[in-house]
């Protein structure tokens, strides 16, 4: 055995946090056993609430505008330098790397490669061909990335696991039978995900690895509802973060500290005694762990740049206060970067495309946590909003943000709608290079 624990990376599309242990009513059991036996982080939050920006953050230890993925792989976006990829900093420590499923930081058919694997085992039936490898006799130590993505839109088909009768639509969204079916379909794929990462655990306590071995789970954002995914509301950004194994992740432990995606490269240095990367933005955890502090971060900072159109949006959260600013001149949302849905379809029957958004927004997280209440123009607020927006001001120019000298530009030959636009899958804009 290995005198540094594996590492199993599971992770999963648009779940948000929308799983049985943060005491949703979405029936996770294999999560929930992780979570029994691990540590629950409660207050977990992505660096950007899209698909490649988040992982990237997570695999980088980086904010997206400064590792390069300001938008989606799949559209041409890339990682400024991907021998900043994690695997590059564990293989240097002797793991092996081992890919399974989804990834999202790199496109085409050499994108395991592109990214720095030692070894890709296919992208479908990825629960399938991880449990091969865990069951094989791995060398060891190993780092094993297994993604799925049944939780991302389209959803599959209705089954027992979400009936619409019993299902409650996310909030903000209204109860009505169109958002409970959309809920339920929601339920059904996050529950076949659920049974997917149920085969990998029990892949890797059959091969006699579990004690070794440390598990992180979690997902790239919210879930793919209106206001959620692709927002900075805590609905877009809040994340379940579960882990499980050496180091002191264990006894069904409960963390309340913020703490960030960015936070996991660092904190995977700190427990396997590995000298951290210049670049890593983020801060250990293990001090959390080790009940050396009761909190590591104050507060977190999360962006959004390009999604399928371009909304150049960045925000600090702290525990009581959230604080949001956009970029742009926007005068109705931008309906291409929320995915097509019978929910989002409920909405633009109702009037959704003509309400403008806020330029500034600023929630009491403790008596407004739906987010609901804008209290830019309160006077009992103004001491607090004028701290974060120098405390965003400064963070933007501490890690050098693009966005301080305008607009961000796509990279050549990028794929970028008219944020004018109703829908991802309408022709996307030509993009002009100065």
């Amino acid at each position: 055995m290995s005198t540094r624990p594996n590492i199993l990376y599971v992770h999963t599309h648009d779940i948000g946090r929308y799983v049985q242990p943060y005491g949703y009513a979405v029936p996770t059991p294999h999560i929930q056993a992780l979570a029994e036996e691990g540590v629950l982080f409660r207050q977990a939050f992505c660096a950007n609430p899209t698909c490649s920006a988040s992982r990237a953050s997570l695999l980088t230890g980086m904010y997206p505008h400064n590792n390069g993925m300001t938008g989606l792989a799949h559209r041409g976006w890339s990682l400024n330098d991907y021998s900043q990829h994690i695997v590059h900093t564990l293989r240097d420590a002797g793991y092996e790397t081992v890919l399974a499923g989804v990834q999202h930081v790199a496109h085409g058919p050499d994108a395991w490669q592109t990214i720095g694997y030692d070894r890709w085992l296919g992208n479908n039936d990825a629960e399938v061909h991880a449990a091969a490898y865990l069951e094989s006799a791995p060398s060891e130590p190993f780092f094993l990335s297994v993604g799925f993505s049944d939780t991302h839109r389209e959803f599959g088909p209705l089954s027992d696991a979400g009936d619409p009768r019993y299902s409650r639509p996310p909030e903000p969204l209204p109860d009505t039978p169109e958002t409970r079916e959309d809920m339920a379909h929601f339920m059904t794929s996050t529950r076949d995900v659920d049974a997917k990462m149920g085969t990998v655990l029990d892949a890797l306590e059959r091969a006699g690895l579990a004690e070794n071995t440390l598990v992180i789970c979690t997902t790239d954002h919210g879930i793919a509802f209106p206001r959620m995914k692709c927002t900075l509301t805590d609905s877009g950004t809040h994340i379940m973060l579960i882990v499980r194994g050496p180091g002191g992740f264990e006894g069904g432990r409960v963390v309340d500290s913020l703490v960030s995606h960015i936070d996991v490269f660092p904190t995977l240095c700190d427990l396997l005694g590995i000298e951290p990367p210049p670049w890593l933005q983020g801060v250990s955890l293990m001090p959390l762990i080790r009940g050396e502090a009761t909190d590591v971060r104050d507060a977190v900072f999360t962006e959004v740049n390009y999604h399928a159109a371009y909304e150049p949006m960045r925000a600090i959260r702290t525990k009581r206060w959230k604080y949001i600013r956009r970029f742009d001149d926007r005068r109705g949302p931008v309906l291409p970067n929320c995915d097509d849905s019978p929910s989002k379809s409920l909405w633009l029957e109702h009037g959704w495309a003509e309400m403008a958004p806020d330029p500034e927004a600023l929630f009491d997280l403790v008596f407004d946590p739906n987010e609901a209440h804008n209290l830019i123009a309160d006077p009992r607020a103004q001491a607090v909003l004028a701290e974060l927006r120098g405390r965003l001001d400064a963070w933007m120019h501490a890690t050098g943000d693009p966005l301080l000298a305008g607009r961000i530009p796509a990279p050549p030959g990028a794929v970028v709608n008219d944020p004018d636009g109703l829908s991802s899958r309408e022709q996307p804009m030509p993009v002009v290079h100065a």
